[in-house]
């Protein structure tokens, strides 16, 4: 066995605007001074973009490295669980995961997440871990049943204004308040929990020849829930809180509410960035820079103002929602400080894992990527392709150009502006939206499943994970 042994931290929601190496969110700067270290010994990717979206089917194209769209028998309807968007089942018992692959080829494996999607009935994403660690309590995790919060505690964590517009609301954060019960120190929050565990992990496999470690931290997903001195490193003033997103127009949102979420967000974020430092130091105290290799990502960013939106949605996609972050440091700092502009998929970092791995996996639909970052030679893709529920996005080197799966309700940027997403030019680009869309339709496999195209022509337009899926 000679590759090395690896590690893979997956920031859930994590927008690639809020690393500070990567430059600052409209809101202003957040402070992330241990992923800007990291990014000084690693390859850091500008256009990184999950395969497909949101949460579920972006760990089925990241676990496996094959294609989740265009969602084929994608309306999975399972016990335990509500249909978050197309795709959003366990992986195909006829797909291999990265963490199997690894273990047939002599790695120990490890997964240790907080992201309890993957743990709900009828989920296997632990497949091919040696060990593998759920940390309860995030979102609506029935982590616990009570005691029931107070109508007081309610209203100041979901103001009447959100109350008013969201039909979830109430029931979201009554779940999520009764989950948060005892964590009366920061080390109690499932961020830190997920990175002390995983570098609890790494210290008792010291035996293993090789190993995968896989991290899953779902901050800084929503609810906001952060310590208050985080959050004063962004807002010193006291405000009404707001820690959930109704997925709205931003402008029905009162101005001391969608300050306070972003504040929340971004304290949350330098939270997430303090562990990953606990992580890291683990890392170098065992002696381990030398031989292992760290991959750092997000699976999609969160608009919270941007493009007057609050919340992540596929139509009309936008950077604050598709942007993700990607690092890779090589144990020999290969190409440290070098930053990318290649086009890479999850399906591609999947890819590169099992290259790591020396394992061969020819027919997957990633492509290993590293290498000719950090040469400086060029990419193998020239565009990608990004499916949501019942819409696609085609980005290109010009063009982001976003549809529903049936080709109607087309936007079209051009990535040479100098404010790219402020005019849609559809109307007067017939040609680029037409050999765009049937980007979309080769990589779909030649044609739209008729289950997307009914949905696209029977669901209005709504914002959110899915139309398929319930919203707070």
């Amino acid at each position: 066995m000679s590759g090395p042994n690896i590690i893979l931290v997956v920031f859930d929601t994590l927008r690639k605007d809020c690393i500070g190496t990567y430059g600052a969110p409209p809101w202003g700067p957040v402070h992330t001074p241990n992923l800007d270290r990291f990014a000084q010994e690693a390859v850091t990717f500008t256009r990184a973009y999950p395969e497909s979206l949101p949460t579920l089917p972006a760990r089925r194209a990241l676990y496996t490295g094959e294609r989740v769209y265009p969602f084929e028998n994608g309306d999975i309807r399972l016990k335990g669980d509500f249909v978050g968007a197309l795709g959003w089942g366990p992986i195909p018992e006829n797909q291999d995961t990265v963490a199997e692959l690894l273990h047939a080829q002599g790695y120990r494996t490890g997964l240790v997440s907080d992201l309890y999607h993957q743990f709900k009935p009828s989920k296997n994403f632990w497949r091919g871990f040696d060990q593998w660690m759920f940390l309860r309590g995030q979102e609506t995790d029935p982590y616990r049943s009570g005691p029931e919060p107070s109508r007081e505690e309610i209203d100041r964590w979901l103001a009447p204004e959100i109350q008013a517009i969201s039909t979830r609301g109430v029931p979201f954060i009554r779940q999520a308040l009764k989950n948060q019960y005892g964590r009366d120190k920061e080390e109690d929050y499932t961020n830190a929990r997920v990175l002390i565990e995983a570098s609890r992990w790494l210290e008792q496999n010291q035996d293993a020849e090789q190993f995968f470690l896989v991290a899953e931290s779902f901050d800084p997903h929503e609810p906001w829930f952060v310590p208050e001195q985080y959050r004063r490193m962004y807002q010193e003033e006291d405000s009404r809180e707001m820690v959930v997103s109704p997925y709205v127009a931003a402008d029905r949102i009162p101005a001391d509410l969608l300050r306070r979420a972003q504040a929340n967000y971004s304290g949350l974020v330098t939270m997430c960035d303090r562990w990953f430092g606990h992580l890291m130091e683990t890392v170098r105290t065992l002696g381990l820079l030398d031989n292992t290799a760290i991959i750092v990502m997000s699976d999609h960013g969160h608009a919270i103002g941007d493009n007057n939106f609050i919340g992540k949605r596929g139509y009309p996609s936008h950077p604050a929602s598709m942007d993700t972050v990607l690092m890779v440091r090589h144990p020999q700092q290969l190409g440290a400080g070098v930053v990318s502009d290649h086009l890479v998929q999850h399906t591609d970092i999947a890819a590169q894992i099992l290259e790591l791995g020396g394992v061969d996996a020819p027919s997957l639909h990633g492509r290993p990527f590293f290498q000719a970052a950090a040469d400086g030679a060029s990419g193998h893709r020239d565009h990608v392709t990004v499916g949501w529920s019942t819409a696609v996005t085609v980005i290109d080197d010009g063009w982001w150009m976003n549809a529903k799966a049936d080709g109607n309700g087309v936007f079209l940027y051009d990535l040479t502006a100098d404010d790219p997403f402020a005019a849609n030019m559809a109307d007067g680009h017939g040609d680029i939206v037409a050999a765009m869309y049937e980007t979309a339709l080769q990589d779909a496999g030649g044609s739209m499943p008729d289950l997307l195209l009914r949905l696209a022509a029977e669901t209005e337009d709504a914002p959110g994970c899915s139309a398929l899926a319930p919203r707070i």
